[in-house]
């Protein structure tokens, strides 16, 4: 079962806190699948890791791009399929409310959603007692004065 930690967005949008825990990842030499809704949202997000300032490297390809096997974090609007990630990634990034099918597929799952959209938070509550009833090891973190801070859930 996939470590499932949900990140509740309360101080910085996605645009600044996503680059830092990418850059984790990549610090702990992982690698990343990032899977969001619509293409819209990837070309913006896509756009928004090259002029991230911390880390001020975060190097990242599409499918637009290609060549998934070489790209340490890969954004995409598909899900990962039975061979697991394109890119090899063991961690998965949810935004905007995305689910995966195949969470067996990655070791850890990072699941980050607005604390100001009332809507996303509410599903966020369901994803949490979909992963809860799947069995997996659920934490919760929420941003505070000096970054993530693992809270009760």
């Amino acid at each position: 079962m996939a470590e499932y930690g949900f990140y509740h967005l309360t101080r910085t949008p996605l645009e600044q806190a996503l680059p830092k825990l990418l850059g984790r990842v990549l610090g702990a030499g992982g690698r990343a699948m990032v899977l969001l809704a619509t293409r819209e949202r990837l070309e913006a997000l896509d756009a928004a890791l090259w002029t991230a300032g911390d880390p001020d490297w975060l190097p990242h390809g599409t499918p637009a791009t290609g060549h998934p096997e070489l790209q340490p974090i890969w954004l995409t609007t598909e899900d990962a399929g039975e061979a697991g990630a394109p890119n090899g990634a063991r961690f998965l990034v949810l935004l905007e409310g995305t689910t995966s099918v195949r969470l067996d597929r990655f070791d850890r799952v990072l699941d980050l959603f607005d604390g100001a959209d009332e809507a996303a938070v509410a599903a966020a509550r369901q994803r949490w007692k979909e992963a809860k009833a799947g069995g997996h090891a659920l934490t919760y973190w929420q941003q505070g004065p000096r970054g993530w801070e693992k809270a009760g859930g």
